[in-house]
Parts: C-alpha cells; structure tokens; sequence
C-alpha cells in the first residue's frame, strides 16, 4: 500500500531511541524529510547519521521539550530546514513513575505541557498549508493501573483528552489529532529490558498480563504511527489507537 507520505515534513520529539526512533525510521522509509530532537546528544547524533542514509532530508537538534522556548526554538528549526511541516509526532515522556513532586513535574512538563504547546505552534503551519495530523504518543497505562506510576498515567489519560479536543476543534482545518497508545514495550536499553535483568518477578507479572505472551517492539508502535498519520488515514481523527497485544481489558 502506498501510504501517499513521500516528500512530506515530519517532526518527532524525544526520537534518538525506542519508539521515537522506530517511527523516525519508518517515515524516513516512505520518504518522509525527518526533524528529531532528544536531550541526549550522542544517541541523537547516531540516529541522524543512520536517518541521513536514506536519502531523506534530516534536522536534528539537543533539546529539553519541558522547556518552552526550547520546543519553540526546535520547531522553528524543525519548518525552517524542512520547509514546513505535514506530521508531528508528539513522543516525549519525563517518565514520573511515582507519586512524588518531581514526578508530577516531569510527567506534567514533558509528557503533557510538550505536547499541548507543540500542537499549538505547529497546527496554525499545517492549517496554512491546506492540513496534516498530529499524532500522540499516550500509554496503555493511562487506562490501566500499573502500580504506583500515577503521574505518568494521569498525564498519559491527559493527552487522550487533550487529541479529542483537538480532533473536534481542528476539523475544519483539515488536521486530523489521534493517539496511539502503546503497551509495554522491550527494546535494547530501554526501560522493560532493564527491569527484565533487574527486576525478573516484576516483569514476569508484566508479561502475565499480556495474552499475546509477550512485550511489543518499537518498530510495532512505529507501524501505527506511520499509518494513523499518512493520507491513508484521512477519515480517522480523535481516535485512541491501542498497541499492546491485548494488555488493557477494558472496553474502552
């Protein structure tokens, strides 16, 4: 299937590894110019390099998104060197997996207020440029209770608010807002491997949760990204797309 994504711009925030980096890779595949942005330099300027080898025009920048006018300078970077931007993928997580402050300001400033504002700077672009899509990066756990991670899911359960809005607000401006909402996720040096050799019995009840009898990959997750947000997608907007292999039971 041709997802119709060649030449088009898109922005990944937190994208030097994991998720962030699958679905970088992925777009850059359907030929997608790539801007990506982390905190961490070297990881970043290795997945640049690697995105620079498929043809595909790449921006690359260091970059706290918890900070605004560091989000806003990335993104003016990110339409500068593109030349606009069709797709922003809103991927960023400070990680609060406790109750404690430090937690709620992380999850607050990076999973939650990252989003919000780069939704914001970028959609009045796409809205010049005839439309485009924003997709966000929540959690199966913003619909199931994983321990005492409650910054991060009640943040994570935020962003599915915040694309419903968005997704009814934006419309008429032909962008489309969705979420895609991943279950526990493996990949090499990532946080569920580390807890697999440092914590066998928290991640084996993990693992017990999961019917399909295993932790998904990024590339899985990157998968529904790319397509949720190509033109092959063009009547799906305010939907929470799960990616978890049936780890969440609920209904909704």
């Amino acid at each position: 299937m041709d997802l119709q994504l060649k030449g088009k711009n898109a922005v990944i925030t937190a994208a030097s590894k994991g998720i962030g980096k699958a679905i970088a890779l992925r777009l850059a595949g359907e030929g997608v110019n790539i801007a990506i942005c982390a905190r961490g330099e070297a990881a970043l300027r290795a997945t640049e390099a690697e995105l620079g080898q498929t043809g595909v025009k790449v921006c690359a920048q260091v970059c706290d998104v918890g900070q605004a006018d560091a989000l806003e300078h990335f993104l003016m970077q990110a339409r500068e060197t593109l030349g606009g931007v069709d797709l922003l993928v809103n991927n960023a997580s400070g990680f609060g997996l406790s109750d404690d402050e430090d937690a709620w300001q992380a999850s607050v400033n990076v999973d939650l207020m990252a989003a919000v504002r780069a939704t914001r700077i970028v959609t009045p672009w796409m809205e010049a440029s005839g439309g485009g899509s924003v997709v966000h990066i929540s959690s199966v756990a913003a619909l199931e209770v994983f321990g005492s991670a409650a910054a991060y899911s009640a943040t994570k359960l935020a962003l599915i608010s915040h694309s419903k809005m968005m997704a009814v607000t934006l419309a008429a401006k032909k962008i489309r807002v969705n979420v895609v909402a991943p279950g526990s996720i493996e990949f090499p040096g990532g946080m569920w491997e580390n807890v697999k050799h440092g914590n066998r019995p928290f991640y084996d009840a993990i693992l017990s949760t999961i019917p399909w009898g295993r932790l998904g990959t990024p590339g899985e997750v990157a998968d529904a990204v790319v397509f949720l947000g190509s033109p092959r997608a063009s009547w799906i907007t305010g939907a929470c797309l799960l990616v978890d292999g049936g780890q969440h039971k609920g209904t909704f």
